[in-house]
């Protein structure tokens, strides 16, 4: 017996392979491998049936998962399609460890925006957490099942107000406060150019103003900036209108974005911060090694992905979503 299951060609160890190999039910396996309180199952049967599953190297099927704990355990993570963000592979991955924590298995999938291609209806997930969710999607999932939908574009999703909101604001907020305790009273605004970045450019924007005016200084003087090859030049027609309009700091969108503000500078044969002080926001390697290296604004993505985690298992506990933490700090560099 021992070597039939083992040795079935391409079959999949299933619970009766583990209870005929164990020599006992298939009620006492689930009971068992499901942890299943209130059965009067000895020790040595519970070893035996935890020996034999190993052994097999049995793994219970989605099927069987979601009728022992009576829903699905995956939760679908839509990732925006060539969407510029330096630190969304950091975020995915620490959204798969974050949801395996409390037993939720990510599935990551790209959001394609075609009716056929709507992977939720094939996995039928607990959860799904996507960038850019149409209200007609969000209804037809809930109306299929999907108990938990958090769309981070969404005005009325509270995880994507703490997202454009307090995050937003605490970015905004750093970088204007890092440029004011330098001297600096005339600020800029580096936004990308890239449009899929414009509504999270708007939002900073709007953020930074708020910040500007909460100190008494003016609106940032706001100016694209591409980080591409192509916006080389752009680049150094920023840095000369910021000059001219008396701008000694600038806030750049992200890295990139503070890349090119440095490229910009060093065409015009000037340097920061002595011409032109520069802070960006969300830290990488490439910020690290610029020249000089950059004064960043960084976000703590293990934590906004443990915030995100919290919020699901909140919606599918019926709860309220919490309140997020404050994930931004600033790291000190060359550039300010």
């Amino acid at each position: 017996m021992a070597g039939e299951a083992a040795a079935r060609p391409g079959g999949r160890i299933t619970s009766a392979d583990v209870a005929r190999e164990a020599g006992v039910s298939r009620a006492t396996v689930s009971f068992v491998l499901n942890g299943t309180k209130g059965q009067t199952i000895s020790e040595s049967t519970r070893q035996r049936v935890l020996e034999t599953a190993a052994r097999l190297h049995y793994a219970p099927s989605a099927e069987a998962r979601t009728l022992s704990r009576g829903r699905s355990d995956v939760v679908l993570l839509y990732q925006p399609p060539q969407l510029p963000l330096t630190d969304l592979g950091a975020l995915v991955e620490f959204l798969a460890a974050e949801f395996a924590t409390v037993g939720l298995t990510a599935v990551i999938h790209p959001w394609s925006r075609k009716p056929d291609g709507d992977v939720w209806t094939a996995i039928t997930p607990v959860a799904v957490l996507a960038w850019d969710l149409p209200d007609s999607d969000v209804a037809a999932m809930r109306r299929n099942g999907v108990r938990a939908v958090v769309s981070l574009t969404a005005e009325s999703d509270p995880v994507a107000q703490w997202i454009w909101g307090a995050r937003e604001h605490s970015i905004a907020r750093l970088q204007v406060e890092r440029l004011l305790r330098a001297g600096h009273r005339r600020l800029g605004y580096a936004r990308p150019h890239d449009e899929r970045l414009a509504e999270a450019s708007d939002m900073r924007l709007r953020a930074l103003r708020r910040a500007c005016a909460e100190h008494g200084v003016p609106a940032p003087v706001t100016l694209t900036v591409p980080g591409d090859e192509a916006g080389a030049e752009a680049a150094v027609d920023a840095v000369a209108a910021w000059r001219e309009a008396a701008v000694t700091g600038v806030c750049a969108h992200d890295d990139v974005t503070a890349l090119a503000v440095l490229a910009g500078l060093r065409e015009h044969g000037l340097t920061a911060p002595s011409d032109l002080a520069v802070i960006g926001a969300v830290d990488s390697p490439a910020a690290r090694l610029a020249a000089p290296p950059l004064t960043m604004v960084a976000v703590d993505m293990r934590d906004t992905a443990r915030h995100l985690v919290e919020a699901v298992t909140s919606l599918l506990e019926g709860r309220s979503v919490p309140a997020g933490p404050e994930v931004t700090r600033v790291i000190e560099r060359g550039s300010v």
